[in-house]
């Protein structure tokens, strides 16, 4: 049996990821760069395998080092900025797509946190 599909888009819907196949993961991450990328506390991302998903939509896209020295390459709406996936190098099988892009209250909890230390003290551990 396929899973169904997660479509995950950006704020104005120009840009969109149809995810399918199984989630490999659901990570919350607390690192300054996720926290500067969002505008959050945090980041949250779903890890699919790159066959799993297909994107629709002109993306722009940058290059930066996470707080794990490795290279992630986002890609984002040229219209409104939003982020909606991203290539991680420490995953190269993988896409993480950013779990509030699925617009879903019912997209399941993180079952991993990293980069703890950086964690603001009022949120709690999943």
């Amino acid at each position: 049996m396929t899973a169904a599909a997660h479509i995950a888009a950006c704020a104005c819907g120009q840009l969109r990821a149809e995810c399918r196949g199984e989630r490999r993961l659901v990570s919350l991450c607390h690192c300054l760069d996720c926290q500067r990328r969002t505008g959050s506390a945090f980041g949250i991302a779903a890890f699919f395998g790159r066959d799993d998903v297909t994107n629709e939509g002109r993306a722009s896209a940058c290059i930066r080092r996470g707080d794990s020295g490795h290279a992630l390459r986002f890609h984002f709406c040229p219209d409104c900025g939003s982020t909606v996936f991203w290539e991680p190098e420490r995953r190269p099988g993988d896409l993480a797509v950013a779990v509030g892009a699925f617009a879903d209250p019912g997209f399941p909890a993180p079952a991993k946190s990293v980069f703890e230390h950086r964690r603001h003290p009022w949120i709690q551990r999943p």
